[in-house]
């Protein structure tokens, strides 16, 4: 058993006003984020398919052109290689687990 203190993780913020901890197990990576309000992650897709559970907050987000307004307790589904991106509309958690491990975050 491998168990892990999020705060002991080194933070990493890829874009402003977005924060992140990673953790990696054998076959995923699981992203734990904290957005500021107004915060924006730009378009991208990955060949990972990605659930992210919204914890706190509440966001727009785009896949493939469609946008969506989440909150509190919305759970999202996105394919592999959908274009998707985020923007916030409070400060907002977030975890998102992807499959297969995100090797270009560890």
């Amino acid at each position: 058993m491998i168990t892990y203190e999020l705060n002991s993780i080194k933070e990493k913020e890829p874009f402003p006003g977005c924060k992140v901890r990673f953790v990696h197990s054998e076959n995923m990576t699981f992203a734990y984020w904290t957005f500021t309000a107004g915060a924006t992650l730009p378009s991208h897709s990955h060949v990972h398919e990605q659930v992210g559970s919204i914890i706190q907050g509440e966001m727009d987000l785009t896949v493939d052109g469609e946008t969506k307004r989440l909150a509190a307790g919305s759970v999202v589904v996105i394919p592999s290689n959908a274009k998707h991106s985020v923007k916030t509309i409070t400060e907002c958690y977030v975890v998102d687990v992807f499959y297969p491990v995100r090797e270009d975050y560890r």
